[in-house]
């Protein structure tokens, strides 16, 4: 909200608040963008927005900033740290799935098995080349990883959860966090035009027992600075 002068916009038949701001793009030319806010956390919230934000706007690109835990990848020695960007290639909602007795499944937590179900929307593979070029950049400033993202209903603190739940699916899961696929499945089962999600989720905690709010505001930064730095250098934009 600090990095443009935003104006309120609302509808009648709708008590969201928007707010409205114009960028310069790569191409000298003036362009929208829009910003609204979730009024609580959670993958049915961000649906509805993302749902509503197509609606009035008819956006090119649906873009969700914010923090997230980093997970980290088996198969990287890529290291994470507080502040770097993670960036979707695919979001996939980890909570789908059955709870069972312990000995019908793989994953265990004390005497309760679970059979996962995941669900998975990959990025759009037209603009993936542009997040590569994005993330190579010489005037980006963010470290960025880029790969799968996990959504879950509830906030995780415990290391069991990354490793029996998470890396179990997925193992080359970089980040947890709990509103990024229901942005992706609202584009990509809105009506047409349809926009692009790109979810660029920024580290603030490693979802176990050290996690805490004291990074919070600086991967929100780091966040929101990639997507500027997207929105007006890399993304080209439909007329």
């Amino acid at each position: 909200m600090r990095m443009y002068p935003w104006q309120e916009k609302r509808f009648d038949d709708d008590e969201q608040l928007y707010y409205i701001s114009t960028i310069i793009t790569s191409d000298g030319k003036e362009r929208l963008i829009c910003a609204a806010q979730q009024d609580e956390m959670g993958m049915t919230a961000s649906a509805t927005l993302s749902m509503k934000l197509i609606q009035h706007f008819r956006p090119c690109y649906l873009i969700m900033p914010g923090i997230a835990a980093g997970t980290g990848s088996i198969k990287s020695d890529d290291s994470q740290f507080y502040g770097d960007v993670l960036l979707a290639d695919a979001v996939w909602n980890y909570s789908n799935g059955k709870y069972v007795e312990p000995e019908m499944a793989d994953i265990r937590f004390g005497n309760v098995g679970f059979l996962p179900r995941p669900t998975l929307v990959e990025t759009d593979a037209k603009i993936l080349p542009l997040l590569e070029k994005a993330i190579n950049h010489p005037k980006n400033e963010c470290h960025v990883h880029i790969g799968r993202i996990a959504s879950g209903s509830a906030i995780v603190a415990n290391s069991a959860i990354v490793e029996k739940q998470i890396h179990t699916q997925f193992r080359t899961t970089q980040g947890l966090e709990m509103e990024s696929y229901g942005v992706a499945y609202a584009a990509t089962h809105a009506l047409k035009p349809r926009p692009h999600a790109i979810i660029t989720k920024s580290i603030c905690d490693f979802a176990d027992n050290r996690k805490d709010d004291n990074y919070q505001k600086f991967a929100a930064h780091t966040s929101c600075e990639f997507v500027k730095f997207l929105c007006e250098k890399i993304l080209p934009f439909e007329e």
